[in-house]
């Protein structure tokens, strides 16, 4: 839907907690760059069972709403449709409210990860390694599944995750290998690994770096640079951060919300990076 400079608009981020999230920096940065001056991007902490109340209040002012968790499976059942990259992963972290009143919804971490291993220069690789098995670990499978052309082995601590990524493995065409987490130190030799684990899970890993490590998606932004991060970096090897999936997965909710393309990446991602430094 086009939009005009003077429309009074809204968006938002939910989740719980949502204190954290930086993605009202870098939609609000984009909004001053677009001109869109009467737009605002605002945070509310709702949980699940607050969710359904919550999108009955919206009035029509509302554009869209991004979502983080524990929302990106719960809402599916609220709205009127969601796209296919969506449905490969059953998580929505983007909501479009159309003229007609509908609810639709999408995926864009899914092609925000591939955009950001693109801007680093990965655009293929023949086997990758994942650390971690939650619904960030399925996006990042998802998104192999464009680039990597061959196994993808996913290292997790409990066979029941094993289990589910070998399902997701099988509903998106990917290779998979499940491999235990003690020996996850093997996972750095791979020609991609991508973390998905929270903060300070992987420090113990840093360690195991090799001398010549090749890349490093780590989709943590805060604290950065994780302690693997630092080292992988330091030995020479090629490191994507979580502030470059943030910043392109939002580049992507700024287009669909507001109608205008391209949105503002260098702009968002700088807004981003002042913000985090004066964390």
């Amino acid at each position: 839907m086009p939009a005009r400079a003077a429309d009074r608009r809204r968006a938002a981020v939910l989740g719980s907690p949502i204190a954290h999230s930086l993605s009202p920096v870098l939609h609000r940065a984009a909004y001053a760059e677009l001109g869109l001056e009467g737009w605002t991007y605002d945070r509310f902490d709702v949980d699940e069972q607050a969710l359904p109340g919550f999108l009955e209040t919206l009035g029509d002012e509302w554009a869209g709403l991004s979502l983080t968790m524990p929302l990106k499976r719960a809402v599916i059942p609220l709205l009127d449709g969601i796209s296919e990259t969506a449905a490969s992963v059953d998580a929505v972290n983007t909501v479009v409210f159309t003229e007609d009143g509908r609810r639709t919804g999408d995926n864009t971490d899914i092609p925000g990860m591939v955009a950001a291993l693109r801007e680093h220069g990965i655009d293929k690789v023949d086997n990758a390694a994942i650390l971690g098995a939650g619904a960030t670990a399925s996006s990042a499978l998802a998104a192999l599944a464009r680039i990597c052309t061959g196994e993808v082995t996913v290292y997790v601590r409990s066979e029941v995750r094993g289990a589910e990524m070998r399902e997701w493995a099988e509903r998106l065409g990917v290779a998979v290998r499940v491999a235990d987490w003690d020996d996850a130190e093997q996972a750095l030799r791979a020609p991609l690994v991508v973390t998905t684990t929270p903060a300070g899970v992987t420090d113990g890993l840093a360690r195991a770096v090799p001398e010549r490590p090749a890349a490093l998606f780590d989709v943590l932004y805060d604290p950065w640079p994780t302690v693997l991060a630092a080292r992988w970096s330091a030995y020479g090897g090629a490191v994507v951060g979580g502030l470059d999936l943030l910043v392109h997965q939002a580049v992507l909710q700024v287009e669909q919300m507001t109608g205008r393309s391209p949105a503002p990446s260098g702009a968002m991602r700088k807004a981003g990076e002042r913000a985090l430094a004066a964390r």
